[in-house]
């Protein structure tokens, strides 16, 4: 009898051990998204550019820059000729919306390429920083021809030209 019981238990435990693999929520996966970040990261470390290439890249008519701040932080100010979709509103439509090839050119940019006074601009934690998980999302949605600003620029540089609301 102690033998079933101990049966039953190891039984049981291996079941809950089975089951806790498994997400709570399939539609959040951590364990593939430090799959796709992985996969992500030496991809993005060639698509880093500077902004004489942002530049010329952005005069491409296959090419879009792509603003992914919030709407408010977009119309304070924002590169001339970006497009706006706010990072929080990312889905497969919508992408395809706003991006409807996904051989576009996309150019990224955030707060933490810019030093400006406008709140919109202002820095956020370097690990933080919205162009790491714009990156990764539109890879992730397939979107793979994508360029990230590198330079730390001033909002005065002629290089860069805004459109301040």
């Amino acid at each position: 009898m102690k033998a079933l019981f101990i049966g039953v238990l190891i039984g049981a435990t291996q079941i809950t051990m089975a089951q806790s693999k498994q997400p709570a929520n399939p539609n959040v996966d951590y364990d593939s998204f430090e799959t796709l970040t992985t996969e992500v990261s030496e991809y993005r470390e060639g698509r880093l550019i500077q902004i004489d290439t942002f530049n010329l890249y952005s005069q491409d008519n296959e090419t879009m820059i792509l603003d992914t701040r919030s709407k408010a932080a977009y119309d304070e100010i924002h590169i001339a000729g970006a497009v706006h979709l706010n990072f929080s509103d990312f889905t497969v439509a919508k992408l395809a919306k706003v991006i409807p090839s996904k051989n576009t050119r996309i150019l990224i940019y955030c707060n933490n390429n810019i030093e400006s006074d406008f709140s919109s601009l202002m820095d956020k934690m370097a690990p933080l920083a919205l162009n790491i998980p714009t990156f990764i999302n539109l890879y992730g949605y397939g979107y793979t021809n994508v360029y990230e600003l590198q330079d730390y620029l001033m909002e005065s540089d002629p290089r860069i030209k805004f459109v301040k609301g």
